[in-house]
């Protein structure tokens, strides 16, 4: 955390080429699996609401991106086809791909599934790439709140001290959303799973 505190600070200092820093810090996070949520924070302190946004969500669809780009080909891999052959799987992955605009948009929507771990999952799962890139507008939401708290709090130096934004009504109604969109993706999930195995059994 302390590397991200002095990148986040730097570019708060570097002008335009702060948003060029930006987006590469954020692709790296996203690869590595770092924590991303500083510069989630720092887009709205440093850039402004709407410009820190759409800055932002650049960032994290580049990086979700790069992502695919990397563990899409895992997915057609031997490991993926030995974890195939369990039934339960082979179900689950088939479910995602069968509705994963849907399942996928609804995933994006919640703040409560890490955007790093998602980005994988979702790439491992084999999902296309349209559907993968179309579904990323569903971090927006999340997005527009996480800047507005850093344009709350005002101070890059204090975001990168750990000075934690308000959580008011706004919070914790995109935190309420993102809840239900969980639940819902769960459940799509779990019926198209429950489906395809009952399906497997059936057949030959």
């Amino acid at each position: 955390m302390h590397f991200f505190d002095a990148v986040v600070i730097r570019i708060a200092h570097m002008g335009s080429w702060g948003v060029v820093l930006f987006i590469v810090t954020y692709v790296a996070a996203a690869v590595t699996l770092a924590p991303s949520f500083l510069l989630t924070f720092a887009a709205g302190a440093i850039f402004g609401l709407w410009e820190g946004t759409l800055i932002c969500y650049v960032a994290m669809l580049l990086g979700s991106i790069v992502v695919y780009g990397l563990a899409a080909p895992l997915a057609q891999g031997r490991l993926m086809q030995r974890l195939d052959r369990d039934p339960r799987v082979a179900a689950v992955r088939h479910a995602v791909v069968g509705d994963a605009r849907r399942v996928m948009f609804l995933l994006r929507l919640s703040p409560l599934v890490p955007y790093n771990l998602l980005n994988y999952a979702l790439a491992l799962s084999g999902v296309r790439f349209k559907d993968f890139v179309l579904a990323s507008v569903g971090m927006l939401p999340a997005i527009v709140m996480y800047a507005y708290y850093g344009k709350i709090v005002g101070d890059v130096a204090k975001l990168a001290a750990g000075v934690a934004p308000p959580h008011d009504f706004a919070y914790w109604m995109v935190v309420a959303l993102g809840l239900i969109a969980t639940v819902v993706a769960t459940t799509l999930i779990t019926r198209a799973a429950r489906r395809a195995i009952e399906q497997q059994r059936i057949g030959p």
